[in-house]
């Protein structure tokens, strides 16, 4: 079965329902015209389909393997990096000044799903690589930027983000890795990092890593942490890689699945490194990689649910039974269905915190920033639990065969599966929601609610029916929020995750109506609006009810008493 990339889905999300004419009508954005939106999508689409995709299937098979202390990649990643360099997909938001095109993140986003779709584990280097490129435009000094960030862009390099240790996941408080000042202006760091996503690879001439790391007399806990940039080659004068640097690889981790995509335990022996950003201000620094990569991983989930949607079409008609194509069948028409409303509703939302995203880098408005911080949480759950729950279903309509390694569709589970937990863990995620992004009395939700609800009465001449359903769904979030204000910390932290996943119910219901009534409200997506409105959306009273239901009932537990 061939990968296909949603050129024509993703370009319509973003015009009509994503916000991209406002996009446009912003100074920095005004070449985002549809023309070329279609145009970088469409070569997205030719990269993906043509190059990435056939890969797909011999990274899980020829996985990236450790041989003499360097990692070797599967056949035909290096021609695939370099094209993918070439093209300039590593820098399609990047500025100007360091090789980059300046377009829309929106857009780069876009692309990201398509990459994703066809060889999820290319796209964890690529947006790595893209994460750093923005982490350093940002807070890079200016000999660092003109260093590294044409290198990045180009492809010449590929950059990595080392934050956990063996004592430290998620708290980084706990981190250990500490950076001695070298006496010349420089740095040197010594630690272990564990889990580092394409921490080594033989496709770039250098690889780019950010580290978290203590500098003498810190603070403890994650407010004494400072980042570092620590080249596995040190360049030369010119810029060129040059002597190894003092990093290795000590081992690469066993996974379920993203087999083409090493995972590294990294050893930090007294490497040079360099400063960036302020002393002690590491986390706000990687933060701006990490936000961006919360986003692309809901991505990511998207990307694999788009091609688990279109193999379990693919053999739904061919598969005949019952005197038909299993197609005709109701429950796997219903299965088909409800799997292609939850990956437009997750890609819908997903582009509106982009598009978000970039009005607040256009205009400096502090709402379209709230907005699209609120956003990014909720678009990496539904972005992940919608990759994950689309490869499974997949695998139902496929029957037997789904589960059998050789169809494929084995693969896209093990390899979304993953989503859920790295770049915070989606629990984390609810827990950012619930916290500081409703740190403002929930204004940014309220503002957010009140656009569902206009969209839903402009749309309830054309749409009747699925309109007063979002109406009310809306309006039934609106005093959810209000409830969930008002519980206290713990209980929040108890009901978080059910919160944000009634959030992301009622935002893709709202994506769906949109969707349809930019149609004209006569058409497959009018159709495919009635299948969310009906089928999806109602799960949003389920999750309001368990996130109001509070923590007590948890604790009662003990631990002992969950045993068998």
């Amino acid at each position: 079965m061939t990968y296909r990339a949603p050129v024509r889905d993703l370009a319509f999300l973003l015009e009509h329902v994503a916000g991209l004419p406002a996009l446009r009508a912003t100074h920095r954005f005004a070449e985002a015209t549809p023309e070329s939106v279609a145009a970088v999508l469409e070569g997205a689409a030719r990269l993906a389909e043509g190059v990435l995709a056939p890969l797909n299937r011999v990274g899980d098979r020829q996985p990236a393997r450790l041989e003499a202390g360097a990692v070797r990649m599967p056949p035909g990643f290096a021609g695939a990096w370099r094209e993918i360099g070439a093209g300039g997909w590593l820098g399609l938001s990047a500025p100007p000044e360091h090789g980059g095109q300046g377009l829309p993140f929106a857009l780069a986003t876009a692309v990201n799903e398509i990459v994703s779709g066809a060889c999820l584990a290319m796209n964890v280097g690529t947006l790595l690589t893209q994460g750093q490129i923005e982490a350093l435009a940002a807070h890079a000094d200016a000999g660092l930027k003109a260093l590294a960030l044409p290198r990045l862009v180009a492809g010449e390099w590929s950059g990595t983000m080392n934050l956990t240790e063996p004592q430290a996941g998620s708290d980084l408080g706990r981190i250990a890795t500490r950076a001695e000042p070298d006496g010349a202006g420089g740095f040197r760091v010594t630690g272990q990092k564990i889990y580092i996503s394409w921490g080594d690879h033989d496709l770039a001439g250098n690889v780019s890593h950010l580290v978290l790391a203590r500098l003498p007399g810190a603070p403890e806990g994650s407010r004494g942490l400072s980042l570092f940039w620590v080249p596995k080659r040190l360049p030369d004068g010119d810029g060129r890689a040059g002597a190894a640097n003092a990093v290795r690889v000590l081992g690469l981790e066993r996974k379920m699945g993203l087999h083409g995509a090493p995972t590294a335990t990294m050893a930090y022996e007294g490497a040079a490194a360099r400063l960036v950003g302020a002393p002690q201000g590491g986390l706000a620094a990687m933060f701006t990689m990490m936000n961006s990569a919360r986003l692309g991983v809901g991505m990511q989930g998207i990307g694999v649910a788009e091609a688990a949607v279109q193999r379990a079409l693919a053999h739904a008609r061919e598969r005949v039974q019952g005197g038909g194509a299993i197609v005709g069948h109701p429950d796997v028409r219903r299965m088909l269905a409800t799997m292609r409303a939850d990956v437009v509703a997750a890609r819908g939302i997903a582009l509106l915190c982009a598009v978000a995203a970039d009005m607040a880098a256009a205009t400096g408005d502090p709402a379209w920033a709230a907005r699209a911080g609120l956003l990014t949480p909720i678009a990496k759950v539904a972005g992940t639990e919608t990759g994950i729950r689309t490869a499974s279903e997949a695998i139902q309509v496929m029957g037997g065969l789904g589960y059998i390694e050789d169809a494929g569709a084995a693969q896209l589970l093990r390899d979304v599966r993953v989503t859920a937990i790295y770049e915070g863990t989606n629990g984390i995620q609810a827990l950012d929601l619930a916290g500081r992004k409703l740190a403002d009395g929930g204004e940014a939700a309220f503002d957010l609610i009140d656009e569902v609800q206009a969209t839903a009465e402009a749309a309830r001449h054309a749409l009747p029916g699925p309109a007063g359903e979002v109406w009310a769904a809306a309006e039934a979030l609106r005093e959810g929020t209000e409830a969930f204000l008002r519980l206290g910390t713990a209980d929040r932290g108890a009901g978080a995750l059910p919160f944000l996943r009634a959030f992301a119910r009622v935002l893709g219901a709202h994506v769906h109506l949109s969707a349809a009534r930019a149609e004209g409200g006569a058409g497959p997506r009018r159709a495919l609006a009635r299948v969310a409105v009906a089928r999806l959306l109602p799960e949003h009273a389920a999750h309001l009810a368990e996130a109001r239901a509070g923590g007590a009932d948890l604790t009662a537990l003990a631990p002992a008493d969950l045993a068998a």
